[in-house]
């Protein structure tokens, strides 16, 4: 049985998931706004940032989040980002789809990650991505952009969010652009924890 294909991703109150520009990375509002996953120990394990961390429901969603994900896909921006910041062993530990027009051999990491370049659009690379995580999850890593297009194209079926209590002013919007006639959505779960609130729903065509 095919799993389903979900995003997750932290968002500040005025609804940004990142800075503008990709330098700003691990900027001060973009830490501001994953401070709630820093201190978790399944993180910090994952990352090999150092042993010990917070344990807790934060912790939990982390790891039940690495735990459903068979592969996760992601475009070009968010590579090009992660490839400048991402260890050595890169935190996936499952194959990686990047959507993009460059031509590029797999690159294959310590740890069990390999990236595959996918030249022919989202739907290609999900393709690819649902035969390989067999019956676990894709998860489609981002960045909005890429999340955008798999969302109106009608593709996902659950996503989360990390409400945290930040605001950005600008910035790259989650949902700038949704085709909001075409998407319809039911509320799975909500729950807070000290740092932000867990929001997940369904994806349903409208």
């Amino acid at each position: 049985m095919a799993g389903k294909v979900f995003f997750s991703v932290s968002m500040s109150l005025d609804g940004f998931i990142a800075p503008e520009s990709s330098e700003d990375l691990m900027g001060r509002q973009w830490m501001e706004l994953q401070r709630w996953i820093f201190p978790t120990r399944f993180f910090r394990e994952n990352l090999t940032i150092g042993k010990g961390g917070e344990e807790g429901r934060d912790n939990d969603i982390v790891q039940e989040t690495y735990l459903r994900t068979g592969v996760s896909v992601m475009g070009k921006r968010m590579f090009d980002a992660g490839e400048r910041m991402w260890p050595e062993e890169a935190p996936f530990h499952t194959p990686v789809f990047v959507v993009t027009h460059e031509k590029r051999d797999p690159w294959e990491r310590p740890g069990g990650t390999t990236f595959h370049f996918v030249n022919d659009g989202i739907e290609p690379a999900l393709e690819q991505a649902r035969e390989a995580a067999g019956d676990r999850d894709v998860r489609i890593a981002g960045g909005g952009e890429t999340i955008l297009e798999y969302v109106n194209a009608g593709l996902v079926d659950e996503f989360s969010i990390a409400l945290s209590p930040v605001l950005f002013g600008s910035g790259i919007r989650l949902f700038e652009g949704v085709d909001a006639g075409r998407v319809a959505l039911e509320p799975v779960r909500s729950e807070a924890s000290s740092r932000v609130t867990h929001l997940t729903y369904a994806v349903h065509p409208r």
